[in-house]
């Protein structure tokens, strides 16, 4: 089967059909498997579920229904990090809160050689994940499984993609993400702000790099100043979406 053949029979059920058909055939040329792959993604299960893996800024991550596919508009997190500390040589110690795949972690301790990096979870199975994820890319990372109100460690700065879906908009959600990326990973509370509001209460990060959903910049930087956070800096993703804020913790000085 060419790639024009394939990318015909998903055209009416992908926005990419020939991006997704060289990506298949570039996993199997067997017929049937290639017509089982077509069969679950007319019920609109994502291409990378189905192949169990996504790229994400300079890898490829194992990507399974326990942990939110890795999505281009987060590598605006990763991008701030490299413009607050450019100086790739310094052993930084890193935070991922809510680590999911290890995605955020593992691509900055591929740009931080000599830093230290902890991810932290409270599901097991993403855990899992992101450890496979890391020895898959040969990125050496701690993965914890904690809750991030149990965070007291000191850390040089901290990352974190939190939920941010209010509960009643989950299921307006396309159906990609709504049935085959995890729940816990989406809902954020009522108003999307209850893990925001849990972050903004910690004392021994310094700087906090957030990735926040569309128009939600306001309400997370109001609940941040509430807890004596100074906002220093936004940043939009690839479609222009104000997709990341940073805060330092006013009681600690950035280095």
């Amino acid at each position: 089967m060419t790639p024009c053949e394939l990318a015909k029979k998903l055209k009416d059920f992908s926005e990419a059909p020939f991006l997704e058909a060289r990506w298949i055939l570039d996993q199997t040329t067997d017929t049937k498997k290639i017509n089982a792959i077509i069969k679950r993604r007319q019920k609109g299960e994502p291409l990378s579920k189905i192949l169990k893996q996504k790229s994400f800024w300079k890898y490829d991550f194992i990507t399974t229904k326990d942990v939110l596919d890795p999505r281009a508009d987060s590598e605006t997190l990763i991008q701030a990090v490299l413009d607050f500390f450019p100086d790739k040589n310094a052993p930084y110690s890193i935070l991922d809160i809510g680590t999911g795949s290890g995605c955020l972690l593992i691509s900055l301790l591929g740009e931080y050689k000599r830093a230290k990096g902890t991810g932290i979870d409270i599901s097991q199975k993403a855990l899992n994940i992101a450890q496979k994820n890391a020895q898959k890319n040969n990125i050496k990372a701690q993965f914890l499984k904690k809750d991030m109100r149990q965070i007291n460690d000191s850390f040089d700065f901290a990352v974190s993609n939190p939920p941010y879906i209010p509960t009643d908009d989950i299921e307006k959600l396309d159906k990609a993400v709504r049935l085959y990326d995890p729940r816990g990973a989406l809902d954020g509370g009522k108003n999307g702000l209850d893990y925001y509001r849990i972050l903004s209460q910690k004392t021994k990060i310094p700087v906090l790099f957030l990735e926040i959903g569309k128009g939600q910049k306001g309400a997370v930087c109001k609940l941040f100043k509430e807890q004596n956070w100074k906002f220093l800096k936004q940043y939009k993703d690839y479609g222009k979406i104000i997709r990341v804020l940073v805060f330092q913790k006013n009681t600690c000085k950035r280095k």
